[in-house]
């Protein structure tokens, strides 16, 4: 049952008043059942958030994954000095010469821009080197462990269309609300309506606008894949034919152990363009699924690297003031 429950809300979580109860319709059992396995589930860490996840691009950041190159005596204190920053969500020692790795989103507001502040960062870490891999092509992002084993081994990535919307106060101000962890408890969503003064069916109606513009990619629980038993995790590189990049991207993205797959640029000491993200249970088992892939997929060489550090994993908060004073502080 609580593999099922798992499955469920990292796939489509209900947004309805009352999520806990139509979950536990769906499985034939009851609420409070549900609600006990969950708070279970985020008191062991197991869950690690679950909110709506936005699309940092569509609501006007701009963001890179970046790889530093830090001497290993340097590596704790850089880390201190990269962790930061408040658009820093992910940040990973891998098994490289470029060994720190980490996702920076900078706000529409930000006073010195994407690439500015990485230049800071290396500055003040004393990075040896470093090179930035923004997104080119995004194939797909959609974190789902196969928590009950049950998961096909390819599946479906939809194409989807996006509608253009004016985004409100009301819509900023669900967006603000909505990006943080709900409790597990049978009306999760109630301090929100209450606090904003709105009904249940304003605010689901609009996620749902956000949804179908892009701005809000979907709502969900995401689980921390160490503590649910995904301890082989690697982010594989690729060194594809960029003429056929998009149509190869595509094929790699539909094996449903890749959560995230992006074309990024390539550099004279970097070149691999197409990135994978593959989850497994056990080394053996990634890397049986990176072979398959590989079949598959027509590239020059690949390399899995493994995270042996995870530093930070966390979602950016938007339009907070916390960016300002990090970028005043480093005037």
């Amino acid at each position: 049952m609580k593999n099922e429950i798992l499955s469920r809300i990292q796939k489509k979580f209900p947004l309805v008043p009352k999520p806990f109860e139509t979950i536990a319709n769906e499985l034939n059992t009851t609420e409070d059942e549900v609600l006990n396995i969950l708070q279970k589930e985020k008191t062991d860490a197991i869950i690690r958030q679950t909110s709506a996840i936005f699309d940092t691009k569509r609501l006007g950041y701009k963001s890179s994954l970046v790889a530093f190159k830090i001497p290993h005596a340097k590596i704790d204190d850089a880390v201190k000095i990269i962790n930061s920053h408040p658009g820093i969500s992910h940040n990973y020692e891998r098994n490289h010469d470029f060994n720190i790795w980490f996702t920076l989103g900078i706000s529409p507001d930000s006073k010195l821009g994407l690439e500015k502040t990485v230049e800071l960062l290396a500055k003040l870490t004393q990075a040896d080197d470093y090179i930035m891999l923004p997104t080119l092509k995004l194939f797909k992002i959609n974190v789902k462990l196969n928590t009950t084993g049950k998961d096909e081994k390819k599946e479906k990535v939809k194409k989807v269309i996006h509608k253009e919307i004016e985004l409100t106060p009301l819509h900023h101000a669900i967006i603000a609300k909505a990006q943080y962890d709900i409790e597990m408890v049978s009306e999760p969503f109630k301090d929100i309506i209450d606090e904003l003064e709105i009904d249940y069916d304003t605010f689901f109606s609009i996620l749902a606008e956000l949804q179908d513009a892009g701005i809000m990619r979907r709502f969900a629980s995401i689980l921390n894949h160490r503590k649910a038993g995904f301890n082989a995790n690697a982010m594989v590189v690729w060194d594809v034919d960029e003429e056929n990049g998009e149509e190869i991207g595509e094929r790699a993205a539909t094996f449903s152990a890749v959560s995230h797959c992006y074309l990024r640029p390539k550099y004279d000491n970097w070149p691999y363009n197409l990135f994978t993200m593959v989850h497994g249970k056990t080394t053996e088992e990634t890397n049986s699924i990176i072979e398959d892939i590989a079949k598959e997929i027509p590239s020059t060489s690949h390399m899995p690297l493994y995270s042996s550090r995870e530093f930070k994993k966390v979602r950016i908060e938007y339009f907070t003031p916390a960016e300002a004073k990090w970028e005043e502080l480093h005037d």
